[in-house]
Parts: C-alpha cells; sequence; structure tokens
C-alpha cells in the first residue's frame, strides 16, 4: 500500500496514466505465418545515420533504435497504459520528496563482458551518463539533479537528488539511462558513440558500424531477464539485425516494395498507401512529449503581447495541416503534450480554429489591417520569424501552410531554415522569434525541461510565474494523483497564455514487409525487437 512517506513497488506497477492513444507496444504480424521461429536476419531501412551509438549520449530515433537492443534499463514502461514495470530492479521505494530512490535488483542478469549487473554498475553507469554533460543531452537532463548513488548491499542501490525528481521513475525506463559496464567507462565517450565498449547488458550485442552505410547488432545468447512486458522468456528470436541507412524516402519505401528490405522506419506520407496491404503492414504509433508546436520567444518583437501569440493560436487550422500535408495517421495537437503522454490534457476547445477570434483579439491590440492585407500599428508591420531544421520531412510543408493561413488574420509568419547545429546554438543564445520543434517523452515532466525558468525556458519567461509553481509542483511527487492536477495546470496554463502554440502530433509510421513479424513499438514509440521474427 502507498503511504505519503514512502512507496513500494513490487511486481506489480506505477500506473503513470490511464490510456495511450494510437497503437501500443503490442507486436506486429502482416500475415499468419504460423509461430515465431529463431534465427534469421531481420533488414531494416533507417532514415539517417546514427552518429553515435552510445543510447547514453544520443538523442536521434536513428541512434535510439539502435542503443534500445544493447542495454537494458532499471525498469520498462508500458506503451499501452504508461504503467512503470520492473525489468532489472524486482522492485523499488521512493521517498516522500523524491529524492531518493531505492532500487532491488534482480540476481543473475550480466553484461556482455560477463560482469554482474549489480549496485555498483548502476552507479557507475549513472555516473558515468551524468559525467557526459552536454554530450549526453537527454541523460543529463534526466540526471540534473543528481547527487549521486549509494551501494546499500550488492543488489540494493539508492538514488539520491538535491531536488524532487519523480520524473526519474520514468527515466530509469529509458535507453538514455540504460545501463553499461563499467568497463565500457574506460574507453571515452567518442570511442562509445563508435561502439568500441558499448557493453550492455541486451538481448543484442554490438558487431559492426560502417558509417552512412549498416549498423549490425548479433543475439546475445543465454539472455534471461527480459522484461515482463516482452513476448518470451529467454534469447531475442533474431539472430542479427542489420540497420541499412537509407535516407532517401523514395528509395527506402521502394526497397521495402521489391523485397530488398525486410522493414522501414519513417515512412512519409506520400508513401504511405503501398504499404495498406499485399501482405505489407504498417505499424503506426504517435510519439509521446511535447508536439510540433511554435514556441514563442516573449520578450522578442510583437510576441511579448499575449493577445497577439492567442491570436496566432487562432489562426492555425490544424485539421488542414494534418490534412493537407500529412495524412489520417497524423492527429491535430489537443495540447502541448501529446495525447500518448502520460498525464495529458485535452485542450481541443481551446485549440479550436477561430479566425473571428484572432482577428478581435488583434484588434484589441491595436492592429489594423495594412495595404497588403498584413496588419499594422505604428508604422510596424505584425511579423515575426520561425526557425525550423529539416528533421521531420514535411515540416517546411506544415509551416508554408500555417504561413498561408496567419496571412488570412493578419499576420506575416517568415521562415527561416537552419541546421540543427544552427537551430541548436540559436536556439540557446535565444536568437529566435519562434522555434518550431517537438520532443518526444513519456513523462510530462518534459514541460519543465522546456519552458521552467530553472531549466531551458523557451518561451524566455520572468522566474516565479505560476508556470513555474505547477512545474514544480508535478516533479514532487510520482503519486499520479497527486501529479495529474499540477502537469493539467502547467498545460492549460502553457496553451491559454500562447507560450507554446501546439499544431500536430509526430507519428512513428513503419513499414513491415511480408516476412517480418513482431516488430513493436516501446513506450516513446521507438523500436522494441526482442520478440521481432523473420519467416
Amino acid at each position: 500500500m502507498f503511504t505519503r512517506a514512502r512507496r513500494v513497488v513490487g511486481l506489480g506497477s506505477v500506473l503513470l496514466f490511464a490510456a495511450a492513444c494510437g497503437t501500443t507496444g503490442a507486436a506486429t504480424t502482416a500475415v499468419d505465418a504460423g509461430p515465431p521461429r529463431s534465427g534469421g536476419t531481420l533488414r531494416l531501412g533507417i532514415s539517417s545515420n546514427p552518429d553515435c551509438l552510445d543510447p547514453q549520449q544520443v538523442g536521434t530515433n536513428a541512434a535510439l533504435n539502435v542503443g534500445r537492443q544493447l542495454v537494458d534499463s532499471l525498469t520498462d514502461q508500458d506503451p499501452a497504459d504508461g504503467a512503470i514495470k520492473p525489468w532489472l530492479a524486482e522492485k523499488w521505494e521512493v521517498n516522500a520528496d523524491s529524492t531518493a530512490f531505492t532500487f532491488h535488483l534482480r540476481a543473475g542478469a550480466t553484461f556482455s563482458d560477463g560482469a554482474p549487473v549489480d549496485a555498483n554498475a548502476v552507479k557507475s553507469s549513472l555516473d558515468g551518463a551524468k559525467a557526459l554533460g552536454a554530450k549526453g543531452p537527454l541523460a543529463s537532463s534526466y540526471l540534473a539533479a543528481y547527487k549521486g548513488s549509494e551501494i546499500v548491499d550488492p543488489l540494493t542501490v539508492r538514488v539520491d537528488f538535491s531536488a524532487p525528481s519523480a520524473q526519474f521513475l520514468q527515466a530509469s525506463s529509458t535507453m538514455s539511462l540504460g545501463l553499461l559496464s563499467p568497463a565500457a567507462y574506460k574507453k571515452t565517450p567518442e570511442q562509445r558513440c563508435q561502439g568500441d565498449g558499448l557493453i550492455g547488458s541486451g538481448p543484442f550485442v554490438f558487431e559492426s558500424f560502417k558509417q552512412n552505410q549498416q549498423v549490425v547488432i548479433t543475439k546475445r545468447k543465454g539472455y534471461a531477464w527480459g522484461s515482463p512486458l516482452w513476448q518470451h522468456p529467454g534469447d531475442a528470436y533474431l539472430d542479427r539485425v542489420e540497420y541499412r541507412i537509407v535516407p532517401e524516402p523514395g528509395v527506402r519505401s521502394g526497397s521495402l516494395a521489391s523485397g530488398q528490405l525486410d522493414a522501414i522506419t519513417d515512412v512519409q506520407p506520400v508513401d504511405e498507401p503501398q504499404f495498406t496491404g499485399n501482405g505489407f503492414t504498417e505499424p503506426v504509433r504517435a510519439n509521446p512529449g511535447i508536439v510540433f508546436n511554435l514556441t514563442a520567444n516573449t520578450t522578442r518583437g510583437v510576441l511579448t503581447d499575449a493577445r497577439v501569440r492567442q491570436a496566432v493560436s487562432k489562426g492555425i487550422n490544424r485539421q488542414e495541416v494534418t490534412d493537407t500535408v500529412l495524412t489520417k495517421n497524423y492527429k491535430p495537437a489537443t495540447s502541448v503534450l501529446g495525447a500518448a503522454t502520460p498525464l495529458h490534457l485535452d485542450l481541443a476547445k481551446e485549440l479550436a480554429h477561430d479566425p473571428a477570434g484572432a482577428a478581435a483579439l488583434l484588434d484589441s491590440a491595436g492592429w489594423r489591417p495594412g495595404p497588403d492585407g498584413i496588419r499594422v500599428r505604428d508604422g510596424q508591420r505584425l511579423s515575426a520569424a520561425v526557425i525550423f531544421s529539416a528533421v521531420f520531412n514535411q515540416n517546411q510543408s506544415a509551416l508554408e501552410l500555417i504561413q498561408q493561413q496567419l496571412r488570412k488574420i493578419g499576420f506575416d509568419l517568415r521562415i527561416e531554415l537552419h541546421t540543427n547545429a544552427e537551430t541548436t546554438q540559436l536556439q540557446i543564445a535565444g536568437d529566435y522569434d519562434f522555434l518550431w520543434y517537438n520532443v518526444t517523452r513519456a513523462d510530462p515532466d518534459i514541460l519543465r525541461q522546456t519552458f521552467s525558468t530553472k531549466a531551458s525556458n523557451r518561451s524566455k519567461l520572468a522566474q516565479g510565474g505560476p508556470l513555474d509553481a505547477a512545474l514544480d509542483k508535478q516533479s514532487a511527487t510520482v503519486d499520479p494523483a497527486e501529479r495529474k492536477p499540477a502537469a493539467e495546470e502547467a498545460q492549460r496554463i502553457i496553451v491559454e497564455q500562447a507560450y507554446s502554440i501546439p499544431v500536430f502530433e509526430l507519428t512513428q509510421v513503419w513499414g513491415i514487409g511480408p516476412k517480418a513479424h513482431g516488430v513493436a513499438f516501446e513506450a516513446s514509440s521507438r523500436l522494441r525487437l526482442f520478440d521481432a521474427w523473420v519467416s
């Protein structure tokens, strides 16, 4: 039984949210191919080169889809309902203010170099992830308040934080905090990026990495400590997975259709129809976390006025964006958080297309239609720029349609394409009006990491406001009954003040050929291949 002072989790779970939208992590099978069989190679086409394979260092899907197969985590998260389940940890306790997490490890798990998965290994791995700093953006954000780990006994470790960190329980299920052998930290971060010393306890082991060509992983024989969310015990079915790097979407889709590949990630909207029959399947799951949105720098230009930001939100027709630029597999945003995120609050009414309401707001702020249709005030045009990078194939098309929609209310949205590196630098410097992006995480604390004045503060808000208070409150407890009101309040403030203007949910769309089976989503909508097999 949970108490405020101590919450003990055994072989049950902590339930983070009631239900997720879309396809769950259940394995997908194209046709009735009989029972799963062991052996064989899965040829998997991915859309970009994973510059770094160490899951503690990277944040791209291409890399995390590899790293998830190599490392195990302390816990696992059910993609169907958000529950946190045991994995390497059989049970855990969380203190009253969520500053101490005590994990009791299962016996017998080992890394691929033979070292035991014990309390010392957990401490070594978390210390190593913390030491990465900026080289490990996701891991370091999860460990921002990390003080250290205390070895209680060989199979018990306490993880301590200097501030309430309820998010760490979900973070402990991610591949970004997946455990590496103590020996891995004898290699440099750069060496681990290329696979040298990348020693996990997962069901697959690293074999080779040829930049811009292929990553190969192979079965770990004798594996016997899989997550209870997986469909079978023991070893993985596949002997080998070849991640073939095929950046061109049409080539990737054509290779699947012709049988040169068994499965592909990142099916583009234009290519979706060819994989909805003929023995193919098209697994789909929306990403949890922050949806694609326009985050406003509230200290710049016309966006300092909440009425202007709110008018922009009302001027966007989200359904038209998904219908025109995307497909039925993509959904209009109903909050700053995607619907698959724990504690998501449905704010669809607040995000309804309302051009008349937008016009009324702009009229009240003194903006009048100019000769070319763009509103003006005191000789100034109603205009702001959005910076973005092409991390998602349809980003530019979506922004061009939004630009057209906003012209109808008299707002001039200027679109500025940058490289990923340039966008990151502009974001860090605060040199933007609007920032277009999404962030994947299956926990509402992603809002604190992004909008808190003590963290990234992408809207450049003043300290001590009601949003900070709500974000701090939701980070102070793992109890969903206490966390939910604060997480919902944070979403409401962000949407109503238009600090972020949500547009649509990013969706993972894969193509699975008739010989591939059991390819599944995990909770952050990334690949889980333990139950995958080929016929």
